[in-house]
């Protein structure tokens, strides 16, 4: 160092060589904060390359803003933004010690989440933290010493230009590897800690801003007058519940069960002659009982999370990324809201982080009275544990206490994630052999699927000996495909036929099993969505939703609608079929006959029509600008899911 500070032409006694020295303390902070002081889940040689390069573009760039300036400004800014960056890098490390998150601009604006720490703020501080701000004291004297001769001309731009071009490259280079092993990483969201993990703390900060900002512009040019369109459209679709079923579960509690890549083609079959889901199979065939063998599913890139925003508010989930990522500070008119002024408590049971899908802050949006994430369950044994959380069986064996606390009538949702692609699961814990394909996602899927099966099958002998099971309706629904086309060849194996684009579709049916006691059960089949599911099981509860914004309609009423809309603008119906931009017969596959294109184009335009409504609710916000009659709105600030506060008050 003395050399380098006591030559006359030294490396510290050019700006650039400070600038360089920066970047390299800034960079190497910042992998140290990363892989030391956030559960990011590294695997592998790519990922931990990944988060070792990732602060480097983002130090340069930052740092290099100071090149803008000349004379002692230079030294002024590079210190400033270093110290910025120090601070947002402490801030975060210090709110993940709690909460086991991110920063987000809406939780700075929502000021009750840092209220949250109460007075143990002081326990969050660590004695190693003064390291987080030595190197910025460091750098603070090297500018002010007079050991280093000041260099106050201007950065030249050849120099300028080379950084500018490396930051550039080195960019590239990790957002193409981020993409290669995590697909669609910024337009799906996913979670904060994956963007983190791939494309660091820096960056990470820069798209949740974005993603902020741009969810801001679309909701101010929205006004109140967008609202009668809306209105108007979903009073005129309208469908009346059916006599024989509405009220026919009133009073009960209401558990939803999400079974994980489940697809309806599971029910009832056999591999190698053993069924692979006999309990499933068996409730579809109870008396009281109703499976919707049409019933599909309609997310787009959200997927599960697309899943749950349909079924809690009846809306389209978003055509690019995820209305829980993006939309989760929306006023919403969700079921637990709903329930809430019915006399319901609500509460979601999931065994993996509360920040995935943003879970713990659009639940609060949605009006959930308790979210018992990963922090409420025994995750210390390894065997127990999934890819995405706990494994079925255990999850749902320390859920039932949680749910006996539970003032009742109850609304209730139970997230599994032992099915989960890529289907993996410990040999010993499986009670049925793979297929044979060739294709390990394939031929793995039903070795998983059967586990959940048996999962559920305790859960529900565990229902009746609490009692909870008489005064209960169950709904059953797959979220979302489990094997995409990519494997269409191993399913034309399993299906024994060929997968052309209209079976294709047709394998986009995921179960729906509604289970409740006297109910009058039976197969229907009606064509439907998951955009059905909100308007069918009130009016099974008895609650009238007439005056309520929502773009499906009753499965069981008689003026039910029929074309399920995707988010590409295909649709599926009883007799049409619109696949790419392709018409088929419903039947036979065959393209379809001249005479049902004008019926076609009708279908078309209407979907297009209730996709548009849908996303300027979701977009616009909406809901904001509407309360119905005898609704009351939800104030997501009295909601606090997390169990390091809350922990005083159960033990109480």
């Amino acid at each position: 160092m003395e050399g380098l500070i006591n030559k006359k032409e030294g490396f510290l006694n050019k700006f650039f060589g400070l600038y360089l020295l920066a970047v390299l303390m800034l960079w190497i902070k910042t992998y140290i904060t990363q892989a030391t002081q956030f559960n990011l889940g590294v695997e592998g040689s790519l990922q931990q390359f990944l988060l070792f390069i990732n602060p480097l573009g983002s130090a340069l760039f930052f740092l290099g803003v100071s090149f803008i300036f000349k004379g002692r400004g230079k030294y002024v800014l590079l210190v400033v933004m270093y110290t910025l960056m120090s601070i947002l890098l402490y801030a975060n490390a210090v709110y993940y010690r709690f909460f086991s998150d991110f920063i987000t601009l809406p939780t700075i604006y929502q000021t009750q989440n840092f209220g949250d720490l109460g007075g143990s703020v002081q326990s969050l501080l660590m004695p190693y933290d003064i390291l987080f701000f030595v190197d910025v004291f460091f750098l603070i004297y090297l500018c002010l010493t007079k050991r280093v001769k000041k260099d106050y001309s201007r950065i030249g731009y050849k120099k300028a230009i080379a950084v500018i071009a490396f930051v550039v490259g080195i960019s590239a280079v990790n957002l193409g590897l981020a993409n290669a092993d995590r697909p669609q990483l910024l337009t799906r969201g996913f979670d904060r800690t994956y963007i983190v993990k791939y494309l660091g703390m820096y960056n990470y900060t820069i798209y949740d801003a974005t993603e902020t900002l741009k969810a801001s512009s679309q909701r101010a040019l929205a006004n109140s007058d967008d609202m009668t369109e809306v209105i108007n459209y979903t009073k005129s679709n309208y469908a009346e519940p059916n006599e024989k079923y509405f009220g026919a579960a009133e009073g009960m509690n209401v558990i939803y069960i999400h079974l994980e890549s489940f697809q309806n083609f599971l029910i009832d079959y056999k591999l190698n002659g053993e069924e692979v889901t006999p309990f499933l199979n068996s409730l579809t065939k109870d008396p009281n009982t109703l499976y919707f063998d049409n019933f599909f599913h309609q997310t787009a890139q959200g997927k599960t999370s697309d899943a749950e925003f349909m079924l809690e508010n009846s809306l389209f989930g978003l055509p690019q990324g995820s209305a829980f990522i993006t939309k989760g500070q929306n006023t919403y008119q969700a079921a637990p809201a709903i329930l809430s002024d019915n006399g319901y408590t609500s509460a979601v049971f999931h065994g993996n982080s509360g920040t995935f899908w943003n879970r713990n802050e659009i639940y609060k949006s949605f009006g959930y009275d308790h979210f018992f994430d990963a922090s409420y369950y025994d995750t210390s044994s390894e065997k127990d544990m999934a890819e995405y959380g706990l494994m079925d069986k255990p999850f749902f064996e320390q859920s039932l206490p949680l749910l006996e606390s539970l003032q009742q009538p109850f609304y209730t949702k139970f997230i599994t994630v032992a099915h989960h692609y890529p289907y993996k699961i410990d040999q010993e814990l499986t009670t049925i052999g793979k297929a044979n394909t060739g294709d390990a996602s394939v031929d793995d899927y039903f070795q998983t699927a059967r586990y959940a099966d048996e999962a559920i099958e305790e859960f529900i002998t565990k229902l009746k000996e609490s009692g909870l099971y008489d005064n209960t309706m169950l709904v059953f629904y797959g979220d979302h495909y489990g094997i995409s086309e990519n494997h269409n060849r191993a399913m034309e194996i399993i299906m024994g036929k060929e997968i052309t684009p209209y079976e294709s579709a047709n394998l986009q049916r995921v179960p729906l099993i509604i289970h409740a006691p006297g109910i009058e059960g039976g197969v229907n089949h009606s064509y439907g969505g998951q955009i059905d599911l909100l308007p069918t099981v009130l009016h099974l509860l008895g609650v009238d939703t007439k005056n309520y914004v929502q773009f499906g309609t009753d499965l069981l009423s008689e003026e039910h609608n029929e074309v399920v809309a995707f988010r590409n603008d295909d649709f599926v119906s009883p007799t049409i079929f619109s696949i790419g931009g392709k018409y088929y017969d419903a039947t036979t596959g065959l393209p379809l006959d001249d005479s049902q294109l004008e019926k076609a184009e009708e279908y078309k335009e209407e979907v297009d029509y209730k996709l548009q409504l849908s996303d300027k609710v979701v977009n616009g916000d909406l809901l904001r600008f509407y309360t119905p009659a005898d609704f009351t709105p939800v104030n997501p600030s009295q909601f606090n899911y997390n169990k390091k506060v809350l922990e005083p008050t159960i033990t109480q």
